[in-house]
């Protein structure tokens, strides 16, 4: 796409993009708020931001897309004026933002860190169900237990999780609209990508299906099973030792989790259910002390659980 606003040659219709039969078709099936509401969506320029961007100026709200460069790649600056274009032609607002992320490990969460720590809250995004689905098998990976099995809860922040990949690449087709190509997408250092892949094509190949419904069914069941889990949970106090080993485990386990969780371990991805068997453990008096997710520590003393943070803590006198 040039600053003239073609793609492949021909003249965009974004104009009346929102009021493509594609459009229509897909709104249906998504969780915009009403018309009216104004809303921020993270563009990356990809087809899934694209379609968020489109759907949202078709539901109704007036839209700001705000674009991200992480400066992990030559030409990366160049991807926002692709999502201006298309802002303009759709007559949403526009801005964008610089990140510092360094080459390195973990390069995947930290980039996802400094992307949020960048864009407002409530901001929208373009996950999908393929999103979720990766998501639900990246975390049994991890060992994670119901609540990680859920993958991407289902948010007002992510309209589009009914949708397919498939059908946000047809949107931006239809609409004349060319994606930006993002490189890391292929990169088989990055887990996800070999998820995507690799896993889900050779399970669609075993069962003889498409695995990505199967998964989002399954998801939504363990998120019924989770909230029942939670409300149990939230009647039990995760650091009296004594409270936790008389609960039945699978509602001593939600409720550590949750309170591992909130005091920041995991950093937003959830806490294994290894960890929360460990302190399960000091809690029962198998351990004095253990360390979880991300070298937190989770220790008992007079009774009572604590958590400190990685570096933070020191051993303590324990009952």
């Amino acid at each position: 796409m040039d600053r003239s606003g073609r793609a492949h040659g021909r003249s965009l219709t974004l104009a009346s993009g929102p009021h493509h039969p594609m459009v229509a078709d897909l709104l249906a099936r998504t969780g915009f708020p009403a018309a009216g509401n104004p809303v921020t969506c993270a563009v990356s320029g990809g087809p899934d931001s694209l379609a968020l961007l489109v759907l949202a100026v078709a539901a109704g709200c007036p839209a700001t897309a705000v674009h991200v460069d992480h400066g992990l790649r030559p030409g990366s600056a160049g991807e926002a004026d692709v999502v201006a274009e298309v802002a303009g032609s759709l007559g949403a607002a526009f801005r964008s933002v610089r990140v510092e992320v360094a080459d390195g490990p973990n390069l995947e969460a930290r980039a996802r860190a400094a992307r949020f720590g960048a864009l407002p809250a409530g901001v929208l995004t373009g996950h999908t169900a393929d999103d979720r689905a990766e998501t639900v098998l990246l975390h049994l990976l991890r060992g994670a237990g119901p609540a990680g099995a859920v993958g991407m809860a289902r948010s007002p922040s992510r309209p589009l999780l009914d949708l397919r990949r498939t059908e946000t690449v047809a949107l931006c087709a239809a609409l004349d609209l060319e994606p930006v190509d993002d490189p890391s997408n292929r990169d088989a250092r990055f887990r996800r990508n070999r998820v995507r892949h690799e896993l889900l094509p050779l399970l669609a190949d075993i069962g003889d299906r498409d695995p990505v419904p199967v998964l989002v069914r399954q998801a939504d069941l363990f998120a019924l099973v989770d909230e029942a889990l939670a409300a149990q949970a939230a009647t039990i106090d995760p650091t009296s030792a004594a409270e936790l080993a008389a609960a039945p485990e699978a509602v001593a386990g939600a409720a550590v989790r949750a309170w591992l969780v909130a005091v920041g371990v995991g950093e937003g991805y959830g806490v294994d259910a290894a960890s929360v068997g460990r302190v399960l453990d000091v809690a029962r008096g198998a351990h004095v002390a253990t360390e979880v997710a991300g070298g937190w520590r989770v220790s008992r003393s007079g009774g009572r659980l604590s958590v400190r943070p990685p570096g933070a803590w020191q051993d303590a006198a324990h009952d």
